[in-house]
């Protein structure tokens, strides 16, 4: 358990509530605090893990690679208080609106490609990145992750959110996830599992260091 935050992410008052926030362009709607903006962790994955107290890593500045980025959601916040971060999404349409996201935060890169061919994009993401998040609702969350370990650095961390239902609609979300774990430590260190089932039913976010 930690309750350190990155450099960047702060809990504030917004609306009446203490919520962790970024200083950035609001993108969802999000309620703002001046040039701060809430980071609504039912709405995130990765908020999710930081709001339960995580030991996430992260310190501010890193240089990130995120799959999954969708609509920009939580790869916004992230590129907020990192450096590089480089934000891949599969589907066309999220990447229209993860374009507004980039528009006031030029370290945030957008990439219209598949997190499961990593061959892809290996030419534009840098190497050694401190921090690959992964929020993909896909079937091979734990090969995604495999694959994508490339990327990071020796002493890099992935963030992952591990989606039961993506992986078998039919068995217990337990049983799903201890599958998960068992390839991913085929190349990981897990260093740390939490259920984010007060902000996403059916989801385990995992903290882990690759091998």
């Amino acid at each position: 358990m930690s309750d350190t935050l990155p450099e960047g992410v702060e809990r504030r008052e917004v609306d009446g509530r203490e919520r962790l926030c970024t200083r950035g362009e609001p993108v969802y709607g999000e309620p703002t605090d001046g040039e701060w903006r809430a980071w609504d962790a039912g709405r995130s994955k990765l908020g999710a893990m930081l709001a339960l107290g995580m030991d996430t890593g992260l310190a501010g500045g890193e240089t990130a690679l995120y799959l999954g980025a969708a609509n920009g959601t939580t790869v916004s916040h992230v590129a907020d208080f990192a450096g590089p971060t480089y934000a891949v999404e599969f589907s066309p349409r999220p990447v229209r609106d993860l374009l507004d996201a980039c528009a006031s935060r030029p370290n945030l890169f957008p990439l219209l490609k598949d997190a499961r061919r990593p061959e892809t994009y290996a030419h534009v993401v840098e190497a050694d990145c401190d921090v690959l998040v992964q929020d993909v609702a896909t079937r091979g969350q734990a090969d995604v992750a495999v694959r994508n370990r490339r990327f990071l650095a020796e002493d890099g961390r992935l963030l992952l959110a591990v989606k039961a239902r993506s992986e078998d609609v039919a068995a217990a979300p337990d049983a799903v996830f201890d599958e998960v774990l068992a390839e991913l430590r085929e190349a990981y260190e897990v260093l740390e599992t939490r259920s984010l089932d007060r902000y996403h039913e059916d989801h385990l976010g995992v903290v882990a260091t690759p091998k």
